[in-house]
Parts: structure tokens; sequence; C-alpha cells
């Protein structure tokens, strides 16, 4: 029966993680954002061409003095309109490819303080020209999720969704924190669950709810006779003051 059940290896540099030392995203995620960038490319250029040649046969249809032949009119501005759109491409295209990989560099998270306090926090640090660095405190996050898109699961990476109480409740739409391009990103949800849990009442998530555990009262012996004793002084202390407030 032990045969039959696969242990789920956490990969490293989870260690890393749990220790709240610094990490980085996965290489992968680099390629990635550098494959969308050019698919976008692509996609915009397949556009293009394929509006101008439908636009060329439908207004062939609708005015043919203006357009008597569309075959011979898309072989003859097809090369222009092609390299309209490459030029344009470029101008975009060149520098984000440029900047991506200083991007990339810039990515750090942490998902513990380094102190090892009772209040962990999740950090993350990102950009180049504007740096940003933004502390999430365990008790403010409501939400986590994580997400593997298609590109993600073709470079095997994923990512963590962190959303906050004040940040959930604005007009801002989406998580406000994102642990991009990890490799064991669901074991970076499952150990932020663990910890809100582990935490109970004060960190627990907004999609989870806690029951409330009511601690026995200690009962000792003669306890309840001077609770009752200590009860009815005050009672006839202030029926005293009642009467002598009527008089």
């Amino acid at each position: 029966m032990g045969n039959d059940v696969k242990a789920k290896v956490i990969k490293p540099p989870f260690k890393r993680v749990t220790s709240g030392k610094i990490f980085k995203p996965s290489k992968a995620f680099l390629h990635k954002m550098l494959l969308q960038s050019v698919v976008v490319a692509v996609i915009f250029w397949v556009l293009v061409v394929l509006g101008f040649i439908g636009i060329s046969f439908v207004v062939a249809a609708g005015e043919p003095q203006n357009i008597p032949d569309p075959v011979q009119y898309v072989k003859t501005w097809i090369g222009l309109v092609n390299l309209s759109v490459i030029g344009f491409n470029l101008i975009w295209l060149v520098p984000l490819l440029i900047y991506t990989p200083y991007y990339f560099r810039s990515i750090e998270f942490s998902v513990k303080a380094e102190t090892g306090e009772t209040m962990p926090e999740v950090y993350v640090k990102r950009g180049v020209l504007t740096l940003s660095r933004k502390h999430v405190p365990f008790r403010t996050i409501t939400n986590i999720s994580s997400k593997a898109g298609p590109f993600d699961r073709l470079f095997g990476i994923g990512s963590v969704h962190i959303e906050t109480a004040g940040y959930s409740g604005s007009q801002q739409k989406g998580p406000e924190v994102k642990l991009e391009g990890i490799v064991f990103y669901e074991e970076v949800r499952d150990f932020i669950l663990n910890e809100l849990r582990r935490l109970k009442a004060p960190y627990v998530t907004g999609t989870e709810v806690v029951q409330p555990v009511e601690e026995p009262v200690p009962r000792l012996e003669g306890l309840e006779d001077e609770i009752l004793i200590t009860l009815r002084e005050i009672r006839n202390i202030l029926r005293k003051r009642k009467k002598g407030d009527q008089s």
C-alpha cells in the first residue's frame, strides 16, 4: 500500500521560503514573458493583415468601381502593409525585450519575516525605473489562490495571488500581491494557508470560518459560594443606596 501512495516532493528552494529568505522566480518566468511579447506581436501582425484582406474584399463587393480586382489590389499593397506592421511591432517589441530581463532580475519574494516573529508577512520587490517594495502582514490577508495559465503550464510554473481586506474592498481589481513565476507555487500557497490556520482567528482568511473554542472555566472548591456571597453583598449595597436616594 505504501507503494501506491506517491509522496509530493517539495522542490527547492522551499527551505528558503519557510526560513524567511529572499527567493526569486524561476528563469522559466523570464522565458514566458519574452514568449508572450513575441506572441502578442505575431497576433497583432496576423490581425492587421487578415483585416486588410477582409476589408479589401468587402469594399470590392460593395463599391466595385473603387476596387475592381480585390486580388490584385491585395497583391499590390500587402507588402507595404506587412512592412508597416513589422516596423510598428519593432518600435515597441525591441525595447520591451531589452527591458524584460532587467525587470525579471529586480523581482524578489519572501513569505515570512526574517526575524521569525509571530506576525509573518509577504514581501515583494519589483521594478526597474520605479522600484516597489510591498509588505503584506498575514493578519490582513483575506483570500489566497493559485493560478497557472496556458503559458505557465507550458513552462511548468505558476503564481500565488493574495488579497487583503482593505484592497479587496476598494475599487481595485485583482490581487494586491502576486508571487509569479514560481515552480513550487502550490507549496507556497499551502504554506501560507497552514500558517494562517495555525495562528487561528486573528489570521484566518476571509473564505475560512474558524469556530471559536471556549476554554472551560476552572472550578475550585468553595469558589461558587464565594461568588454568590460577593454578589449578595453588592445587591444589598445597591438596595441601600436606592432607598437612601428615594428618602
